[in-house]
């Protein structure tokens, strides 16, 4: 069976990457003062600001009343807004409409979310006689010659974004580290038509190909005809980049064949066909990321390699270099010994991406969602509000508590909605996510967490202390936000009765002690403690209070789907549950009153507070949402009968239905099992959740469950600040309530306003003597202050040659308030050659995880 997206939010524990990860471009010149820049709306801050910034409040849940979502073209959003229709529109706009929005007088929200590029077809087809050009990784690797990133920057997206090249996000955190690497190949793939004209005759000629008199490619005397599948839809980019790019291929002798397709219509083809049937050669892709990313060494592996959380083709058809292959695995697993080996292999991954480039990088967009002057709205910097974890808990009106707001967005219902295997859409999650607890954006496993706007770490959501140990020597910042116990230790045993595994024959977990009879240790522990009333102040949107066997049903669940001998099993399932095993080594429950919950792995992030796994009962594989107990139950079982299917794969292989919690025929199904478990009084699991539950929680559930879907009409609920109260799948709406019963009131995460970003200018002498040392100063602002010298982690300077070539990285000194230095010395300015050179800064703050670059041209004398 042909495998689609199968994301695992455990196995991201494993892969430490995120399903919708931003990756990198190569940056401009221009200094960050030239760059867009935000308004003074309201947005997020990094940490608490002071308690007098904070509105007083005795309102619990949401700052609203209602919210209502509708789906608006994004050529409308900016007029419906100005007409009152739409109070915010919520959905990211690219950068060539900031002109318009600045004209039309109103707020934005600004991120460095989302990418777009070519996504390529690796796979030789079946039908021999049709020649596959990207089944050639050389012919591949020249595309990004090919394409001049920087004018489709300019003119397709109004200079406002990144030209990019890497899979790693352009100027964050992981760009800066390695900038020097990141430098260097800009500067060897830069725009060459004509270098990429010669390696792709070079290949093609070798794979059987001829070039016609007419200067187009053939194969068996037929015309090598390329299917572009363009999207058409979303913020409107796509298109002309599609366009350009055909445009460009059909210079070096290809026909292009430009097929124009919604994201409904082009997913099923990009992601739900076989790579080798031959439906598609190149596919304009855009990914958002789910936060604020802090680590991309895991982007190797999901961008690149059979190996993929994405589980499906094109990744699983690509044949990669044995080299990048396991960098890639290895990286992601975290198999390096300290930070330094990790740098370099990602460094040497850079390189071999290039050469592999199942995707070729475009853009990394600055972009822009629009707002009326009387709202108010958090956002993550990286990625935008629908993909903040706190932005629907902040949503307001300015200077009010209430009211009901009106939002648009690019879509609704792209796919059906349940957490197993449902819709991963970034308007379908940001809904999900406001029924929800907060993550940090790194995986669910975090869900319990909130997610930091603008640094990507986590801070203590709904438990009441963690701890973290793990394995003297590894590569962890330690408690950057000091709210978490670390301890490094010799060795992290894992206890016998630890569950590694599941049986589902049995129906139980497996014990360390079955699994591991001489005993096992890991890499990281984490301990997380809930507050002793969790039970009575946490309450699922049906009225019932949350139970460890809420708990418990998630990670079984995870398990249960990827085991052949289940009643549930799922072919795409058991690739991540076979991705996650490995490097996982235990959880249990210490304590079930205070819930007390520790976890074992192999896997680590180099940032503590990432490794704190709550285990919070959030979709267990990676997609948004909560699951109660009792909906997986009544699912499993419509999916075990054969009626229903979590996963479009399975549900297409069976011709059967998707599980939708939230519309369709599904609904009518799920009601029969509903009504059968109450019924029986069914325990899912019941070898393992019998001794979570008691009689009367069972039947209070069901009853519970039976009267929200007799008076909501579906069966999505969850835990967060709003409830989902009406539905309209046709009609693309649906209405969000604020719900009263959350514990914690609405002003908890308000002090996040106002983001420490830096501004940074460099000055020096306009001419240089080669082979004499040259100073240069920095001035780091906030504002119209000096940026805290205690608050910068790093400045770090690259120089370059006339080529454009690395010849020296260092780190600047501090000489004041805001204030460093750059020293060149007679070695590093002896490297220079006659004529221009450049310097280049990057300024690391720590309250933000966005540095700030500038550069500063001079001349070069002998």
């Amino acid at each position: 069976m042909k495998m689609k997206k199968a994301f695992s939010a455990l196995s991201l524990l494993v892969i430490l990457g995120m399903l919708l990860v931003a990756c990198a471009p190569a940056a401009t010149d221009a200094p960050v003062e030239d760059q867009p820049v935000m308004t003074d709306e309201p947005t997020a801050t990094d940490a608490p600001a002071a308690e007098d910034d904070v509105p007083a409040t005795e309102r619990h849940g949401g700052w609203l009343d209602e919210i209502d979502f509708s789906v608006v073209s994004s050529d409308s959003a900016v007029s419906q807004l100005q007409a009152g229709a739409i109070d915010f529109y919520s959905f990211n706009l690219s950068s060539n409409t900031l002109q318009e929005i600045k004209d039309a007088g109103l707020n934005y929200t600004q991120s460095y979310g989302g990418n777009y590029g070519v996504s390529l077809n690796p796979a030789a087809f079946d039908d021999a006689t049709r020649l596959n050009p990207f089944s050639n990784r050389k012919i591949r690797e020249s595309l990004n010659w090919l394409i001049d990133r920087n004018y489709v920057n300019q003119e397709i997206y109004g200079g406002g974004s990144l030209p990019k090249l890497l899979p790693i996000t352009t100027q964050l955190v992981e760009y800066t580290n390695l900038v020097d690497t990141a430098r260097a190949l800009e500067t060897k793939y830069a725009f060459d038509l004509e270098k990429a004209r010669a390696q792709i005759a070079t290949e093609m000629e070798a794979m059987g190909a001829t070039l016609g008199d007419d200067g187009k490619w053939q194969f068996n005397g037929e015309p090598v005809v390329l299917t572009f599948l363009i999207r058409s839809d979303g913020d409107g980019t796509r298109k002309p980049m599609g366009d350009y790019v055909s445009n460009q291929l059909e210079e070096v002798g290809f026909t292009v064949d430009r097929q124009y397709k919604t994201a409904s219509e082009a997913f099923p083809i990009w992601l739900g066909s076989v790579a080798s049937e031959g439906q598609w050669h190149l596919y304009t892709a855009g990914y958002l990321p789910s936060g604020l990313t802090r680590d991309e060494k895991a982007n190797i592996q999901q961008y690149y390699l059979p190996t993929s959380v994405q589980a499906s083709d094109p990744f699983i058809s690509n044949v990669a270099d044995p080299e990048l292959q396991q960098l890639g695995d290895d990286l992601a697993q975290g198999n390096f010994a300290n930070k330094e080996e990790r740098d370099a292999m990602l460094a040497r991954a850079l390189e071999l991406s290039l050469e592999d480039s199942l995707f070729v990088w475009v853009v990394d967009q600055l972009v822009y969602a629009p707002y009326n002057s009387n709202v108010s709205v958090t956002y993550d910097l990286a990625a935008g509000y629908e993909a903040a974890f706190m932005g629907n808990y902040n949503l307001r009106f300015v200077d009010q508590e209430g009211g009901t707001m009106k939002v648009g967005t690019n879509d609704l219902f792209t796919q059906p909605w349940n957490t197993i295997a449902g819709s991963n859409w970034v308007w379908d999650s940001n809904i999900m996510r406001a029924t929800s607890q907060g993550a940090t954006g790194a995986s669910s496993s975090t869900a319990g967490m909130m997610g930091d706007p603008y640094t990507g770490l986590g801070w203590p959501h709904r438990f009441e202390s963690a701890s973290l140990e793990y394995v003297a020597g590894l590569p962890i910042t330690d408690n950057n936000l000091g709210w978490l116990d670390v301890q490094e230790v010799p060795e992290v045993p894992v206890p016998e009765d630890a569950w590694v595994d599941w049986d589902a024959t049995t129906q139980t977990f497996i014990t360390a002690a079955q699994k591991f009879p001489d005993g096992t240790t890991a890499k990281t522990k984490s301990t997380v403690v809930y507050p002793a009333d969790l039970y009575e102040t946490v309450k699922w949107h049906d009225g019932s209070p949350i139970s460890a066997a809420d708990f418990v049903m998630a990670f079984a669940i995870f398990l249960d789907r990827g085991k052949p001998e289940s009643a549930i099993y799922d072919e795409a399932g058991a690739l991540s549950v076979d991705a996650f095993l490995p490097s996982f080594k235990g959880w249990r429950i210490t304590s079930t009153e205070p819930l007390t919950i520790e976890y074992y792995s192999d896997t680590y992030a180099a940032d503590a507070e990432l490794n704190v796994a709550p285990l919070w009962p959030a979709s267990p594989t990676g997609l948004s949402g909560e699951n109660s107990w009792q909906v997986l139950a009544i699912s499993n079982l419509a999916e075990a009968a054969g009626e229903l299917a979590y996963s479009s794969d399975k549900a297409d292989a069976l011709t059967i239905e998707q599980i939708s919690w939230v519309g369709g025929p599904s609904l009518e199904i799920l009601k029969k099992y509903l009504d059968q478990a109450q019924a029986e009084s069914y325990i899912p699991y019941e070898a393992t959740l019998s001794q979570y539950l008691t009689p009367e929680e069972v039947a209070s559930r069901y009853e519970n469950f039976s009267k929200w879907y007799a008076d909501h009409g579906h069966f999505w609920i969850g835990t967060g600040p709003y409830y989902l109260d009406q539905v309209f799948t046709t009609e693309k709406s649906l209405v969000l309530k604020n719900n009263e019963e959350f514990p914690d009131l609405a002003n908890r995460w308000s002090s996040f306003s106002d983001p420490q970003r830096a501004r940074v200018i460099l000055d020096g002498p306009g001419q240089v003597t080669s082979g004499q040392e040259a100073a240069f100063d920095v001035t780091v602002n906030f504002g119209d202050e000096a940026y805290p010298t205690a608050d910068i982690k790093q400045v770090k300077y690259i120089l370059y040659g006339s080529l454009g070539d690395v010849l020296a990285v260092g780190d600047a000194e501090a000489v004041g308030e805001g204030q460093f230095q750059v020293t060149l010395d007679a070695d590093a300015t002896s490297k220079l050659e006659t004529g221009s050179a450049k310097l280049e800064v990057a300024v690391v703050p720590i309250p933000v995880a966005i540095p700030a670059f500038t550069s500063f041209e001079f001349v070069v004398v002998k």
